[in-house]
């Protein structure tokens, strides 16, 4: 199973908040650019699940013209304000597109990190540029450093009845900078995911991606439950993928334990690429973020 991630210590969650802090020497009181908001579709989520949350951005009649690059910044914390992992994100509609009065509206599934906690989280958000960290002034419940409190949940743990394994056919877990959250496991040609038969109409979601370009065309993948083909796609390089299969008690089947195999048509090696400049010699399918199963 992929191993948990060790939690981040008090200095090393301040120093991932202060990436995108340079906003001391700003006017705090320059007119706001938008008007933030959040909306969970659940208030209870449990750790490794996915919560879908649809951000809202109301521009100003009076907003100016926002140059350069600006992601959206969004920082969950636990009840003593400690920083415990990050989305941020580039909106779909890049913020120099933003025109004023306009309503900039989306949604974004994120998957709860494997973190040791359990209780109230509280959501943060805000505008930064990426080049310079200079924050932009919002309007909204201010937590100081322009950063603006847009909801809160109950994080609690997981039921261990469902978790996902991952069985045969994958590398060693890979674990993102501290404070993202973020760990993976590559496949390589044929791997297999199993966990306990929910003996009911269930639907499971894959979060994967290809960071590199290894092919002049996508890599093909192919997902199974037994013999059955039950998703098939085109993985385009540098676009994370989120499926949602929506499987039913037959393609479950009758067993104890459901078993799903994700197959690439293609599968390379870093080292032999020049263009990677890697001595990774492992052979390489996709790239698994999450698997998780919801019965419906």
């Amino acid at each position: 199973m992929p191993m948990p991630l060790k939690p981040l210590s008090r200095v090393a969650a301040i120093a991932v908040a202060s990436l995108a802090i340079s906003c001391s020497s700003a006017d705090e009181n320059a007119a706001p650019v938008a008007t933030p908001s959040v909306t969970l579709r659940t208030q209870i989520a449990a750790i490794g699940s996915p919560i879908e949350m649809t951000y809202r951005f109301l521009v100003a009649p009076n907003a100016p013209v926002l140059d350069g690059d600006h992601m959206v910044f969004v920082h969950f914390l636990d009840t003593d304000g400690e920083l415990m992992w990050t989305d941020d994100h580039e909106p779909p509609t890049p913020v120099r597109q933003w025109k004023p009065g306009a309503t900039v509206e989306y949604a974004r599934t994120m998957f709860i990190p494997k973190f040791p906690y359990v209780g109230q989280t509280r959501v943060e958000i805000g505008l930064f540029s990426p080049a310079t960290g200079e924050r932009l002034p919002l309007a909204g419940q201010t937590r100081g450093q322009r950063s603006y409190e847009v909801a809160t949940f109950e994080m609690r743990l997981q039921s261990d009845s469902l978790f996902v394994i991952f069985r045969d056919g994958w590398h060693e877990t890979e674990v993102g900078g501290e404070g993202s959250g973020l760990e993976w496991q590559w496949s390589r040609k044929d791997a297999t995911l199993s966990f306990p038969n929910p003996k009911r109409d269930s639907e499971v979601y894959l979060q994967l991606d290809q960071p590199v370009r290894p092919f002049d065309t996508p890599q093909r993948v192919e997902v199974r439950a037994g013999t059955e083909v039950v998703d098939s796609f085109p993985l385009t390089p540098g676009q994370p993928e989120l499926r949602r299969l929506n499987l039913s008690t037959a393609q479950l089947g009758a067993g104890p334990t459901v078993e799903l195999t994700i197959s690439v048509d293609r599968t390379f090696v870093p080292a032999t690429i020049p263009a990677l400049k890697s001595s990774d010699s492992r052979e390489l399918g996709v790239r698994v973020f999450r698997a998780f199963v919801q019965p419906l």
